[in-house]
């Protein structure tokens, strides 16, 4: 059975880390260098880097900062925010970015997935999916989870597999931020339809729900950030609780480290 991953989030907004409830009420968080090389350090699985305003401030996600990261850390690292085209995802890998996400413009634009993977490889192109629950259906949210798009998440992420998609990173708007529990329902259908590796976002708050989105949820990694930005789980803990609840996770010898902070 494959491990299943933890990875921390950096939402950087101005060049610092930010985190908001659901989308909104943005708070700092901390030097976004010094943050990925401790949570390397830490045992963290994977690194994501989200640019949050790129897109709705029509800028690229700034290089430098993505170089100065991936120099600390020894972990894949994934980096989204403000992506339009090749020539932004190989200034981004050569910068040191591992992988890329994608999100307003694979939307806009279905067949930009077609082309970046038939360059760079499924492996790299990883589908930011930010969705909202609407009665019956759940929709997916553009620009930062500001405007709501005529695609429901379902049909799309299949789509989006099918033209060359390698992972899902899917982000429920209605429970981000909010520490009540990852979005289980919507996770696990489309952990089960997909064939790619599917990442739950939004909802972290306790050790348990990382187990509930793994055991219930069927996802293959789970991506938090307040609760690891201001220590309140340890990523070595969390690890070695999964770990004792029969969850399949890389163990390093950090994992007995308690004080190192995450």
């Amino acid at each position: 059975m494959l491990t299943k991953r933890i990875i921390p989030c950096l939402d950087i907004r101005d060049g610092e880390t930010v985190k908001g409830v659901r989308f909104v009420e943005i708070r700092r968080a901390g030097d976004p260098v010094e943050l990925a090389r401790r949570y390397a350090e830490a045992g963290a699985d994977e690194l994501v880097f989200l640019d949050i305003t790129a897109t709705v401030e029509k800028r690229r996600t700034f290089a430098e900062l993505v170089e100065r990261i991936a120099f600390q850390i020894n972990i894949p690292f994934t980096v989204g925010g403000g992506i339009q085209n090749e020539s932004d995802v190989a200034r981004l890998l050569d910068a040191g970015a591992d992988k890329i996400s994608i999100n307003t413009a694979a939307v806009r634009d279905p067949g930009l997935i077609d082309t970046l993977a038939a360059r760079f490889g499924s492996q790299c192109i990883v589908l930011a999916v930010d969705c909202k629950q609407e009665g019956n259906i759940s929709r997916v949210y553009l620009n930062g989870g500001r405007k709501p798009s005529e695609r429901q998440t379902q049909e799309w992420v299949r789509e989006a597999v099918q033209r060359g998609a390698g992972e899902i990173l899917l982000t429920s708007m209605d429970h981000d931020g909010t520490k009540n529990g990852f979005a289980l329902e919507i996770t696990r259908e489309i952990s089960e339809a997909l064939p790619v590796p599917v990442i739950a976002s939004g909802g972290a708050g306790t050790p348990q729900h990382f187990f509930e989105v793994f055991r219930e949820g069927k996802a293959d990694a789970a991506l938090a950030a307040s609760v690891f930005h201001f220590a309140e789980i340890r990523i070595p803990e969390l690890k070695i609780l999964l770990h004792q609840q029969k969850i399949p996770v890389r163990l390093t010898g950090k994992d007995n480290d308690y004080g190192s902070g995450f």
